[in-house]
């Protein structure tokens, strides 16, 4: 049976740098959620950025003849679910949305490194936290 890991060692340095960086992109929206007292803070969205990067490397390197896309297509309807778990409806209010579209953006972030798009993946992050630090809403500060 032919080996199909037959990568240098110079691909599976670059392997690991998409994978740590995956990570770190993913810490970087967690801690502000974390800082926040938000859900899905700074594992949760470390584990989606890394997870989403693993598995998009796999069906690149992994999988010779198939179709690459497929793995990503699931990628976004498995994250999909994991962000629905953190809505939240009771009568005529929804909570958990914000949360749930950072998971989504987060595995977004984590395909893009995976598929070594590192300058969409840096802006894609700088964008995310534009958006959570410029549009959170306003703190109560007189407790």
């Amino acid at each position: 049976m032919e080996d199909i890991f037959t990568l240098t060692a110079r691909e599976e340095i670059e392997i690991a740098i998409r994978l740590v960086l995956a990570a770190v992109f993913g810490a970087a929206v967690g801690y502000e959620r974390r800082s926040s007292d938000k859900p899905a803070g700074l594992r949760t969205l470390s584990l989606v950025a890394g997870g989403s990067a693993l598995f998009t490397i796999i069906s690149a390197f992994g999988f010779e003849t198939a179709d690459q896309s497929r793995v990503a297509a699931q990628i976004v309807t498995g994250v999909g679910f994991l962000g629905a778990g953190t809505v939240l409806r009771s009568g005529t209010s929804t909570s958990g949305l914000t949360a749930a579209a950072t998971i989504w953006a987060t595995a977004a972030i984590g395909m893009a490194v995976g598929s070594g798009l590192y300058i969409a993946s840096i802006g894609g992050t700088a964008l995310m936290l534009a958006i959570l630090y410029l549009f959170a809403p306003a703190r109560n500060t007189d407790d």
